[in-house]
C-alpha cells in the first residue's frame, strides 16, 4: 500500500509539471510507466492518469478565480461581462476537440497509442515550436491580452486543440502553437490554455468516473488523492513558472526538449 501511495506521489508530481508545459503529459508517462507502474486494475489505471488531472486543474481555478469568475462581488452581486464573453469563447473553442473525441477517440486509443506515435508527435510539435519563434520576429501580434481573444480567434484555437487527440501532441502545446499562428501573444495564449483546459479536462474526468462508477476502495481513494493533491501543489509553481518565463523568452525551449525526448522514446522502444 505505502509503495503504491509512493508511486501515486511521483506520478501526481510528473502530471502536475507537463499538464501545463507544452511538452506532452501522455510522452512523459508513456516513460514513467516503464519504470512506476501502479499495482492496479487496468481500469483503476486508466482512471488515476485522468482524475489526477483534477488536481492540476484546480490548481488553475485556484490562481485564476477572479478573472474565471463571471461575478463581481464587491458593492454588491454584478455580471462581468466581459468575463461572460471570454467563457462563451472558451466553450466555442472545446466544441471541436469534443466532437472529434467523441467520434475517434477510441480509434485512437486502440490504434495510435503507440511509443512510435508519441515520439513522432513529439518531434514533430517539437520543430514547429522552434521553426515559430524563429520566424517570430515576422509574426505580428494582433491580440495582446486573454480578453481581446476574438471568438473567430478562439474558434481557430479549438480546432488546433482537435490535433491534441494524437498522443504524444500536447494539448496545451497545439492549443499555443495555433494561438502563435494566428498572431496571438505568448502570454495570452498560455492564458487562454489555462482556462480552455479547465471544462475539457473537469469533462474528461466526469465521464472516466462514470464509466468507472464511484465504488472505490480506501486505498484507492488514498491512492487518488495523494496523486491529485501532488498535481495540484505541482502545478501551482509550474504555472507560475511558465508565464513568468514567456514573459522574458520564447517557446524555442521547450521544442528542443520535446525532439529529445521524443528521440529517447524512440530508442528505448527500439532496442
Amino acid at each position: 500500500m505505502f509503495t503504491e501511495v509512493l508511486k501515486s506521489f511521483f506520478l501526481g508530481i510528473i502530471e502536475g509539471i507537463t499538464e501545463w508545459l507544452p511538452v506532452s503529459s501522455t510522452g512523459h508517462m508513456l516513460i514513467v510507466d516503464e519504470f512506476i507502474i501502479l499495482n492496479m486494475s487496468d481500469s483503476f489505471k486508466e482512471l488515476f492518469f485522468v482524475v489526477v488531472q483534477l488536481g492540476a486543474i484546480a490548481a488553475v481555478v485556484l490562481m485564476f478565480w477572479r478573472r474565471m469568475l463571471p461575478f463581481e462581488l464587491s458593492g454588491g452581486v454584478r455580471l462581468k461581462k466581459s468575463t461572460v464573453s471570454l467563457w462563451a469563447k472558451i466553450a466555442l473553442a472545446c466544441v471541436p476537440g469534443a466532437v472529434v473525441t467523441l467520434l475517434f477517440d477510441d480509434f485512437i486509443e486502440a490504434y495510435l497509442h503507440t511509443p512510435s506515435v508519441i515520439a513522432f508527435a513529439l518531434i514533430f510539435y517539437g520543430l514547429a515550436f522552434i521553426l515559430i519563434e524563429v520566424n517570430s520576429e515576422k509574426r505580428k501580434i494582433k491580440t495582446q491580452a486573454l480578453e481581446e481573444i476574438s471568438y473567430k480567434e478562439a474558434l481557430l484555437i479549438g480546432l488546433f486543440q482537435v490535433l491534441s487527440i494524437i498522443p504524444g501532441t500536447s494539448r496545451s502545446g497545439a492549443t499555443i502553437i495555433g494561438a502563435l499562428l494566428i498572431g496571438v501573444s505568448r502570454v495570452a495564449a498560455a492564458e487562454f490554455t489555462f482556462f480552455l483546459a479547465v471544462p475539457v479536462m473537469f469533462g474528461l474526468s466526469f465521464l472516466k468516473l462514470i464509466s468507472f462508477g464511484f465504488d472505490f476502495s480506501s486505498s484507492e481513494i488514498i491512492i487518488l488523492l495523494t496523486g491529485a493533491v501532488t498535481a495540484f501543489l505541482v502545478s501551482v509553481a509550474v504555472v507560475k513558472f511558465l508565464l513568468d518565463y514567456i514573459r522574458k523568452k520564447d517557446f524555442k525551449l521547450f521544442g528542443y526538449y520535446r525532439i529529445v525526448l521524443g528521440a529517447v522514446i524512440l530508442i528505448y522502444y527500439a532496442f
